[in-house]
């Protein structure tokens, strides 16, 4: 693993030097290529002083590169006016630095540690390139919540360490504690940065006023870290956790159904796609707290696919804010006019959004469909009612962009270019496309 972080290490002199833009997007490439090919489905692997990586941190880091890549790719209006530039790269490669220690750590103290620190450039990011001023409040909203309840996560580790004297996440497996204050601070954190239902107002505001790369990594992998960390920490909770895990059940799917109408009576395109991820991931949190195998994979599953999908989202909204200078639905409307080769792409993630094949989504939801299912079947009507209202809002995004009469301050027509065709298809061709392997989107 220290071979990955090097080389990131390596890259940072490159974001400043006069032409370091279209080097570092390439060399990325090649590592995350690299990094796939090292692919191994045994335990541990890589493992190098304190890191290393098993299949659940191996797709997350997967995710990771990708979706850092696909940053630098969308964030070409940053290059173009020259808007500290090097220093956006910086934050960038700093981002996936962080959160590649954060998924390879086999420390709990380090992985407390770069799970906080990835907090820090997200916020650079939403401070710096952000587009409004309340972006203040949205960091502010960001980093306390997310603190507020990290705080306890740190206790509970130090005592576990007082308890069991070692910090290595592989052999808490030996271990089953049953004490409640110990399990609150071992899942808070991780709930709200996932978020659930409840806790989530910090993750619209923070997507409305995140630039574009903020958006794609905020919906891309900081999300899935909550989920990454509830994965690695049920291995000692699993008494206690039958018992309580119902609470979450129930907030997490009543939230998702409730979410989804607030959909529903958005007019902004990317609060829309941020109430979804808020949505999506309550059926990620009732999965895992199933606690049932079915459960534990899918949700790796919907992690990686949601990753993908609300990522591209994210995307064309941009695409359309850079060339009408608004999100608003009331003045996006007939886009199929003015970017006629942008709807097949609207259609092709917007489908992907709503679970539909050939996408891992549609392999995601019916695992957990499944997982909560078996765990209790009275769960089948919140499941229905999520399923149905996500594809209403999917539909819903889908048809006011793109039918309707055009905004008369419109006058010309700019389709897209071949960046965005390229990073658009970056996005949606590894979301359809691993559905025909699905081992390695299963842990």
């Amino acid at each position: 693993m220290l071979m990955y972080m090097f080389w990131m290490v390596f890259m940072t002199p490159l974001c400043f030097l006069k032409n370091g833009w279209w080097m570092v997007q390439n060399l990325m490439f090649f590592i995350s290529f690299m990094f796939f090919f090292k692919i191994d489905f045994f335990g541990w692997s890589n493992l190098s002083y304190m890191f290393g990586n098993d299949y659940l941190s191996y797709g997350l880091t997967m995710l990771s590169f990708w979706i850092c890549i696909l940053m630098i790719m969308a964030s070409y209006s940053v290059i173009r006016y020259k808007f500290y530039n090097h220093l956006f790269l910086f934050l960038i490669l700093l981002l996936l630095l962080m959160l590649c220690c954060t998924f390879c750590s086999c420390n709990m103290i380090s992985f407390y540690i770069f799970f906080e620190g990835s907090l820090i450039p997200t916020l650079f990011l939403i401070y710096g390139w952000g587009y409004q001023p309340e972006r203040l409040q949205a960091g502010m909203y960001l980093l306390f919540y997310t603190l507020f309840a990290s705080l306890p996560l740190l206790m509970g580790l130090l005592y576990l360490y007082n308890h069991m004297k070692l910090f290595i996440f592989s052999f808490n497996k030996y271990n089953d504690c049953m004490n409640v204050y110990l399990y609150m601070s071992m899942i808070m954190a991780f709930l709200v940065k996932m978020p659930m239902y409840l806790m989530h107002l910090w993750l619209p505001k923070a997507h409305v006023e995140a630039p574009v790369s903020g958006s794609m990594i905020l919906a891309g992998v900081l999300l899935k870290l909550g989920g990454y960390g509830l994965l690695r920490v049920f291995g000692y909770l699993v008494s206690i956790g039958i018992t309580m895990n119902v609470i979450w059940i129930t907030i997490s799917l009543v939230g998702g159904f409730l979410v989804s109408l607030m959909c529903l009576r958005q007019v902004d395109m990317k609060a829309l796609i941020a109430y979804s991820s808020v949505a999506h991931m309550g059926l990620v949190i009732g999965g895992l707290m199933t606690l049932n195998s079915w459960g534990i994979y899918m949700s790796f599953t919907l992690m990686i696919a949601h990753g993908l999908c609300s990522s591209g989202l994210f995307c064309l909204a941009n695409i359309c804010y850079e060339r009408l200078g608004s999100r608003s639905l009331l003045i996006n409307k007939g886009l199929l006019n003015l970017m006629p080769s942008m709807a097949l792409w609207w259609f092709m993630l917007s489908s992907s959004n709503m679970a539909a094949p050939p996408s891992i989504n549609l392999l995601g939801e019916i695992g957990l469909f499944n997982s909560m299912v078996s765990w209790m079947w009275m769960v089948m009507l919140l499941l229905m009612m999520i399923s149905f209202f996500s594809a209403a809002y999917t539909l819903y995004l889908y048809s006011y962009s793109q039918h309707g009469i055009n905004y008369s301050g419109i006058y010309s027509s700019m389709s897209g270019s071949c960046r965005e065709f390229l990073l658009l298809m970056l996005h949606w061709l590894p979301l359809n496309l691993l559905i025909l392997s699905s081992d390695i989107v299963l842990i």
